[in-house]
């Protein structure tokens, strides 16, 4: 009985002795979870403390805005004017929405589409605005929240059914966008907002209708 007492003893604390091993080789490691966010986050985040620091004007530079046809950074801003921002209040804003809503967004949808979406998204906007407002600039990547928002709104559609959470997402935050470009002046792009909400409803509900067929 003893010896079938200790073999068992044995056992267990050589279980455990196994397991306190392979806890002391594991590492904590972060992981790259959303790329795409990320690298949007990192590149913006670069240029802004270099243009702090440098003091130059990147936001000019790169920010979407009218010159002439022969320009070729003309059509480089229609697609780098997401990367760049005012301040760092103007940055934190942008990308605390971005980096709550776009990982979620980017499981959802994958990498290379959302990589995809973004730069069109990007293109549609600095588009309309270059055509649109040729004394203005664009710069921040709200046009890019606000696609993410939509594009997050439409994961619960289902075959069939359009969720009365979707249509309420759409109406409040385009509705509202309208509302204050109509009766509020200041330096925010409304049209950036209302475009991107378009663009991500857009997507969004061409992404799920295809999926269920």
């Amino acid at each position: 009985m003893k010896t079938i007492e200790n073999t068992a003893i044995t056992k267990v604390c050589g279980v455990f002795a196994v397991r306190g091993i392979n806890m002391r080789k594991r590492r904590f490691m972060i992981e790259m979870n959303s790329p795409v966010v990320l690298w949007i986050t990192f590149i913006s985040l670069a240029l802004l403390l270099f243009d702090i620091f440098m003091r130059t004007n990147m936001f000019m530079m790169l920010g979407a805005r009218r010159t002439h046809f022969a320009d070729p950074m003309q059509y480089v801003r229609v697609f780098t004017h997401i990367f760049v921002h005012a301040d760092l209040s103007h940055y934190v804003a942008n990308f605390m929405m971005i980096l709550v809503i776009g990982p979620m967004v980017e499981e959802k949808y994958g990498s290379d589409r959302l990589c995809w979406i973004t730069i069109i998204t990007a293109l549609i906007t600095g588009l309309i605005f270059v055509i649109f407002f040729p004394g203005g600039v664009l710069g921040g990547a709200s046009g890019i929240v606000f696609m993410l928002i939509l594009m997050a709104s439409f994961t619960s559609i289902r075959q069939g059914s359009l969720p009365i959470t979707v249509l309420l997402v759409g109406v409040l935050y385009i509705g509202n966008e309208i509302l204050l470009g109509l009766f509020v002046s200041d330096n925010i792009s409304r049209i950036s907002h209302i475009v991107g909400a378009l663009c991500g409803a857009t997507f969004g509900f061409v992404y799920q209708v295809r999926k269920h067929r």
